[in-house]
């Protein structure tokens, strides 16, 4: 075809023929040189966590989190055997209300503790949605600072709907994370809901992100997260912005002599700063590392691991027991049935549930 531009009176353009466009199909599986990572035994897993191999950690975790039963088989495996390397970190639980924050807190946060060494791991777990399943993950993004510190361990984590399932996988997580040498854990939660009491279950400090002129420290709903809380810090206290913080702190203050005395013994205390600008970051982690020294010397940072370890054996069982009878064979092809009598009317929710219990406990004794 004929370019109009070529003509006699445009002499002084030219048309430079165009590149050729690469192929839309990767290359390297025509070739074979793609291929999937080779699967690794336990012992490969369990030497390269106990090494601090951050790829084998990679993968371990991977393995935690899959649904898949065979995965499941290894994975217990490896915790198993990473158990007698974990224990040695101090876990931080944070939490607060969607926009507190958090991950901008987090990234300053990281950078502060890591200033003295060792290493530290993140955990952000991400709301699924109940209509896709899916999760946006973008956590890691917001944490730019501390995601390129070498010493830093990131993991962004989907929900999936499941907050029982989310709370074991993050307990199992924590446990490689400890065996590979990481000495400070950070578990950002979703936000303000059933998942904190899961995640305070966990850690040694529940640190809660608040925001001034939510109106939060007024509201009698939130005293359940508030009681929670070893330490409540006031984010964005800068500009014009800080008088109302410090209001905030002034009446959450207030609001937690309300409360009972915690079980520790310890006053929970309010701080403002600025994640962003980076202030008063010191002071938080002043407190939080006041207050290990605190349970450590009277005794409750031991009391409240052996609790969390028996409070999570009980959590592992009713976990199992759900698994199981939703994988049960008999149950799985009655299910939908049972479900469509539900929704005509014909039974009710509390007998189809009590029937499909009666089926899975009797092809159980077989």
């Amino acid at each position: 075809m004929e370019h109009p531009e070529n003509s006699d009176e445009y002499k002084g353009l030219t048309v430079n023929k165009g590149i050729e466009q690469p192929s839309s199909v990767n290359p390297y599986l025509r070739n074979g040189q793609f291929r999937r990572q080779s699967k690794l035994s336990v012992a490969e897993y369990v030497d390269g966590i106990v090494k601090g191999n951050v790829s084998v950690l990679g993968r371990a975790v991977t393995l935690v989190e899959s649904l898949r039963p065979e995965d499941q088989v290894i994975a217990q495996e490896v915790i198993e055997k990473c158990l007698p390397y974990s224990g040695n970190s101090v876990r931080i639980g944070i939490s607060g209300v969607p926009g507190a924050g958090k991950s901008t807190s987090i990234d300053a946060f990281g950078l502060h503790v890591l200033k003295d060494g060792g290493k530290l791991a993140v955990l952000a777990i991400d709301p699924s949605s109940e209509r896709t399943k899916g999760s946006i993950l973008g956590d890691k993004t917001r944490m730019e600072r501390l995601s390129l510190h070498p010493s830093a361990f990131i993991r962004p984590s989907p929900s999936a709907g499941s907050l029982g399932g989310v709370a074991r996988k993050t307990r199992e997580t924590i446990v490689l994370w400890e065996a590979a040498g990481y000495d400070r854990i950070f578990v950002e939660t979703v936000g303000v809901g059933q998942s904190e009491t899961a995640v305070h279950s966990m850690v040694d400090f529940f640190l809660l992100i608040q925001l001034a002129g939510t109106g939060d420290e007024l509201q009698g709903i939130k005293r359940g997260i508030m009681e929670m809380a070893d330490g409540i810090i006031i984010n964005k206290a800068d500009g014009d912005n800080a008088d109302k913080a410090e209001l905030a702190a002034r009446q959450f203050r207030n609001a937690l002599h309300l409360f009972p005395a915690p079980e520790s013994g310890w006053t929970p205390q309010v701080l403002t700063y600025s994640g962003f600008y980076d202030l008063r970051i010191k002071e938080v982690w002043d407190m939080v590392w006041a207050y290990i020294d605190f349970v450590k010397k009277n005794g409750y940072f031991d009391v409240r691991r052996n609790e969390q370890a028996k409070y999570w054996m009980y959590e592992s069982i009713n976990e199992t027991l759900r698994s199981s009878f939703y994988n049960n064979g008999k149950i799985a092809s009655l299910l939908e049935a049972k479900e469509n009598l539900v929704l005509q009317g014909k039974l009710t929710s509390f007998v189809a549930a009590r029937q499909l219990l009666d089926i899975y406990r009797e092809s159980n004794t077989l």
